[in-house]
């Protein structure tokens, strides 16, 4: 990433190239990518797992890992999934208690235990038990505090909050069952995104964006009602939101088609304090520093990721202080290290790219 600013934080500076350490490493996929997603385990440092985009019923999904040592990428294991995935995540386990697992939503939720060179389904949740029918899931967030939490979205205007078991009771194959906690109708139209808060414990408090143009919060002790954080002017739908990682008080959020990402503060209801306008195409991706309250990336169609300091809030933010530019697409997919804060991982066309930053 070239540096556009010179005030840039230290922790954001580039670290000059040593030895066989580089800065960029891509890999290519045989397929086009949509999501993507960083384990957090301490004994996989660069692994990651890639869904593909292919518009019909069999996709992939795979698990890739970045040898140090020799600087290249290997495929740990690839297994089928049903319709592309709208989102993939790995269970959010730090300390490496929980099983291995992975999630990924489509038509439903599905649980996989990873494993090299099998990863196998350990269940599907389906929470229209009444029909063959089911409305896709367009995200999902897994609990950080409590990784037992999954919550998920959908067209159908539904958020479903589900209750995992991951222990191993004697005798069941599977390891892992799901239950419906609770589910609400959380917006008037579809809902597009969903993302728990650290507010509060980090366990109660979530968000939710949709095609009505709202950011909603919510409270899992307190469903009768939520609050509207935020509506756009125009009613444009909101496509994506994130919660600023160290920080509870602020969220992004991203409107269809639209070239600026928007910041609210909880504090402050339905005024943005700051907007993030230097994309020149629409933004497809927004991903908050997971180790510093000032620090965001976005990335969309324009091919760039830009990182901004919003430290200077309410002051506008002008410019991004970092850039990077995948000269060969647009950049449908953004993910900031949790445990690996000094890497930047993006998705274009059938490359993912991981970025020193």
């Amino acid at each position: 990433m070239a540096s556009k600013n010179s005030c840039t934080i230290s922790s954001m500076n580039m670290s000059s190239s040593t030895g066989k350490r580089k800065e960029i490493y891509k890999y290519l996929a045989p397929w086009p990518l949509y999501s993507m997603n960083w384990s957090v385990r301490p004994d996989k440092r660069f692994r990651l797992a890639l869904g593909s985009f292919i518009e019909e019923y069999n996709n992939k999904v795979q698990v890739i890992s970045l040898d140090e040592e020799t600087s290249e990428f290997s495929a740990k294991s690839t297994f089928d999934h049903p319709y592309p995935t709208t989102k993939i995540m790995w269970i959010p386990d730090s300390k490496g208690i929980f099983p291995d697992l992975l999630a990924t939503s489509g038509d439903y939720l599905r649980v996989w235990r990873s494993g090299e060179p099998d990863t196998r389904l350990e269940c599907v949740l389906n929470n229209n038990k009444n029909s063959d029918f089911c409305a896709p899931l367009t995200s999902f967030d897994w609990n950080e505090v409590d990784p037992n939490l999954v919550g998920t979205s959908s067209i159908d205007t539904t958020c479903t909050i589900w209750g995992l078991e991951t222990g191993q009771p004697l005798g069941r194959v599977n390891l892992v069952a799901g239950h419906v906690k609770t589910q609400l109708i959380a917006h008037d139209k579809e809902v597009y995104d969903i993302a728990f808060s650290r507010a509060g414990g980090g366990r109660d408090m979530f968000a939710s964006v949709g095609a009505d143009g709202s950011v909603r919060m919510f409270d899992l002790r307190h469903l009768e009602h939520s609050t509207i954080i935020y509506e756009d002017p125009g009613h444009t739908p909101l496509l994506r939101l994130a919660w600023n990682k160290q920080d509870p008080n602020y969220l992004a959020t991203v409107a269809m088609d639209s070239c600026e990402v928007i910041i609210l503060d909880v504090r402050v209801p339905c005024t943005p304090v700051a907007r993030l306008s230097n994309h020149r195409a629409c933004v497809n991706g927004i991903a908050w520093a997971p180790h510093s309250s000032c620090h965001i990336c976005t990335a969309g169609d324009d091919h760039q990721a830009l990182i901004w300091d919003i430290q200077q809030m309410p002051r506008a933010i002008e410019d991004p202080i970092l850039a990077y530019t995948a000269a060969e697409g647009e950049v449908n997919q953004i993910q900031w290290g949790a445990t690996q804060p000094d890497w930047i991982a993006i998705c274009y066309n059938k490359a993912c790219e991981i970025l020193r930053v």
